[in-house]
């Protein structure tokens, strides 16, 4: 034991101590030392894996204390706590100026409690693709929209709008309305006008 590797542990007292209270009840933080692997567990803020002071080091910290070249952090990789909650981890490796690990602070976030909320949000914001057999735009119409999709309609079939037979300006009609085009205003005068015919001619169209 040197002065130095005291001094960083009770650094990393200060460290643990502060981020487990920041968050209560979801994230557990535990200083392990590593100088002695049977009794590493220094301090363990916000206790959710049910462990003590003076536990034994875990599998991370034995592989630091046998390898200095062992990664100083390991981000979030999955774990889980003695009851099987699932729980995301963090493990921050502390050296000294010789380069030896003498602490680590590992801090588990209790992910289950997240879970269900993460279930719920999925089922509230799913769709069913096929409630709606057709295409709904969230947006007003405009009249010339109506007049581009009568000039499409027209020219799939080789034909200009005013020239289609009567079958077809009645599908026309019948599709423009199903698309909302004919709810805007003065459209039933502009199809008329588009296809050639009357306006009495389009609501007879829609009536049939």
């Amino acid at each position: 034991m040197t002065a130095e590797d005291e001094l960083l542990l009770r650094e990393a007292e200060k460290i643990a101590t502060a981020v487990g209270r920041m968050f209560p009840g979801l994230c557990e933080v535990v200083l392990h030392d590593l100088r002695d692997p049977t009794e590493a567990v220094r301090v363990i803020e916000n206790n959710l894996s049910g462990r003590a002071v003076g536990e034994p080091a875990t599998e991370i910290g034995l592989a630091r204390i046998q390898d200095p070249d062992y990664p100083d952090i390991i981000q979030n990789y999955p774990n889980r706590f003695p009851d099987g909650r699932a729980a995301k981890s963090t493990s921050i490796g502390i050296k000294n100026s010789d380069g030896v690990y003498v602490a680590a602070i590992c801090l588990n976030l209790d992910v289950s409690l997240l879970e269900g909320l993460v279930t719920g949000i999925g089922r509230l914001i799913a769709t069913d693709e096929h409630a709606q057999p057709l295409t709904e735009t969230l947006r007003a119409r405009t009249i010339d929209e109506l007049r581009s999709v009568a000039q499409d309609f027209a020219a799939v079939r080789g034909r200009s709008p005013a020239t289609l037979g009567t079958g077809e300006k009645r599908e026309l009609a019948r599709t423009l309305e199903t698309q909302g085009f004919l709810q805007v205003k003065h459209s039933v005068g502009t199809l008329a006008g588009i296809l050639g015919v009357s306006r009495a001619t389009v609501y007879n169209y829609l009536r049939q």
